[in-house]
């Protein structure tokens, strides 16, 4: 329930923000926000610069909010073994070196993130290092690298903009049409309280569709991810990985923030078979199998 009325509460905050800002920056910039063009553009405008602004925070906000700590000088021979498979493994893949970094979690989880695939962010936690043997992290790390490589971060950014863009603007079209047709308000005039509570209502409408869409793309990108991880680090080894997962898996420990970008794959039922960010880890073993 506390999630629902957040989730309600901050579409709200959305479309007051919006409205506010759309009304505030249109005259400065010429642009009439209650004209289609007007409201496409701001609508894109906000949409993709917060989906670029998160991206571009994503490597601190992933430090800060696991309390990661980036390897910059090895202090065991495991943290020494862990930066030279990433180092070899980004030279295979073609990328840069990212920063690899421990943080400290019980659950067997590791995540990637970053804007640039020549700068980004390949972190694990102590409980993988702890519950797998060095063939199942090797792919697990593959499996983060091949991420960067195959640049899901920004590609999911450019998708999230875009299904931004259409939520914020085809809310507002639809809720000005109904406004006007239920509610009489003559055209021209400024927007009643109808137009308002119909727009909120169809953000969340619309943002529950995006969500679906942008997770679907998720779940793919996961494959995607494996099919490199067992390039990188050989099939059998991410196969291996992620049985592991499946024996250990549990509840992640991952902040919200840089959940999407780490290992689940527990099945579920229903809407939220269609809102998880991964694929069941049996599902991705058989993909993996099949492959072969």
């Amino acid at each position: 329930m506390n999630r629902i009325v957040l989730f309600l509460a901050t579409n709200l905050a959305v479309v007051v923000m919006l409205g506010i800002v759309m009304n505030l920056l249109g005259p400065v910039f010429g642009i009439n926000p209650r004209g289609t063009l007007g409201l496409l553009i701001l609508a894109a405008v906000f949409g993709f610069v917060g989906s670029f602004i998160s991206l571009a925070m994503s490597k601190r906000m992933a430090l800060m909010s696991t309390g990661a700590r980036i390897i910059t000088e090895a202090r065991s021979l495991e943290e020494r073994w862990l930066v030279e498979t990433v180092r070899r493994q980004a030279e295979a893949a073609g990328i840069g070196m990212p920063d690899v970094a421990i943080y400290d979690a019980p659950d067997i989880n590791a995540f990637a993130t970053g804007m640039k695939r020549n700068d980004a962010l390949v972190a694990v936690s102590t409980g993988l290092l702890r519950n797998m043997n060095r063939d199942e992290v090797e792919a697990v790390l593959a499996h983060e690298v091949s991420h960067v490589a195959n640049g899901d971060m920004v590609t999911l950014a450019l998708i999230q903009g875009v299904l931004n863009t259409f939520v914020f603007f085809l809310s507002r079209v639809i809720g000005n049409l109904i406004d006007q047709a239920v509610f009489k308000r003559e055209a021209g005039s400024g927007p009643g309280i109808g137009y308002f509570v119909v727009v909120m209502l169809l953000e969340v409408v619309f943002g529950l569709i995006a969500s679906v869409i942008a997770m679907w793309f998720s779940r793919q990108r996961e494959f995607r991810a494996d099919a490199g991880g067992a390039r990188l680090a050989g099939r059998e080894k991410m196969i291996a990985a992620l049985e592991r997962l499946q024996l250990n898996h549990g509840h992640s420990a991952l902040p919200s923030e840089v959940k999407a970008f780490g290992i689940s794959g527990e099945r579920l039922g229903g809407l939220k078979a269609l809102l998880t960010s991964h694929p069941p880890l049996e599902v991705r073993i058989a993909a993996l199998r099949n492959a072969g």
